[in-house]
């Protein structure tokens, strides 16, 4: 059964958001996390995966930039409810850092029932199934035997694996994001299981509206990137008036 995130009374607008990527080199990006929480004027804010580029352990949050990222969380969570859907690269996000950082976890996928809707949440890498090496991998490293075998070892060791695969994600990611896209099919199963009409998650750094026939769809949010040369990013907020893209 898919979990439904019911809206409380309290709830006028709502803030998704994805695929930030944060680490040490992106000062910038992460510094407009930070504004967009403290300014936004939604009370709550969904966060839908990939927000580090990588997590490898709940250990690794006293390290000087994690600590940074959950003090800034925490502040935020004084006006806002934060919540935390797990992406490809910190599905090793736990317990210990949802709480230092005063989040609250969201399966994926989630139905958030609000303004009179129901939207269908996710981070997206599930259904990217034409990907077959990355789903033989999501299956291995979402296991139990896997994760309890990874956290293990020492944490500098989780760290140069971390450094090693983001090395080899960002020599191959501009050609494996080209090429991979959610199912249709496996996009319309889940909305109709969910009783939704639109999908929304992030995961392919694409924005944009599919129409997947029969009165459904699939939002994309996009990615974060405010480098020297790039300023790119958004925000889909939600509200009694419907669907808003909001760029940075």
């Amino acid at each position: 059964m898919i979990h439904t995130l019911t809206a409380p009374a309290t709830w006028q607008q709502v803030d998704l958001l994805s695929d930030l990527h944060l680490a040490p080199d992106t000062p910038a990006t992460l510094a407009r996390l930070e504004r967009h929480l403290a300014e936004t004027p939604a009370q709550a804010v969904l966060l839908l995966g990939d927000i580090f580029e990588v997590w490898v352990g709940d250990d690794a949050r006293h390290e000087p930039f994690e600590a940074g990222v959950v003090t800034m969380l925490r502040d935020a969570a004084r006006r806002l409810d934060l919540f935390f859907m797990a992406g490809n690269r910190d599905f090793l996000v736990g317990t210990d850092m949802l709480a230092d950082a005063d989040m609250s976890a969201l399966p994926d996928p989630t139905v958030l029932s609000a303004f009179g809707q129901r939207w269908l949440l996710a981070h997206g890498d599930a259904q990217c199934l034409s990907d077959a090496g990355y789903q033989a991998w999501r299956a291995t490293s979402r296991s139990a035997a896997w994760q309890a075998d990874f956290l293990a070892k020492p944490l500098a060791d989780r760290q140069a694996f971390g450094r090693q695969a983001r090395a080899q994600s960002r020599a191959s990611q501009a050609a494996q994001l080209m090429g991979m896209d959610l199912d249709a099919d496996a996009c319309r199963a889940l909305l109709r299981e969910a009783n939704a009409a639109t999908l929304i998650h992030g995961h392919t750094h694409r924005p944009a509206e599919h129409d997947l026939g029969d009165g459904l769809r699939r939002i994309v949010l996009s990615d974060w990137d405010l480098g020297a040369e790039t300023t790119r990013g958004d925000v889909i907020r939600l509200s009694a008036a419907g669907l808003q893209r909001i760029a940075l």
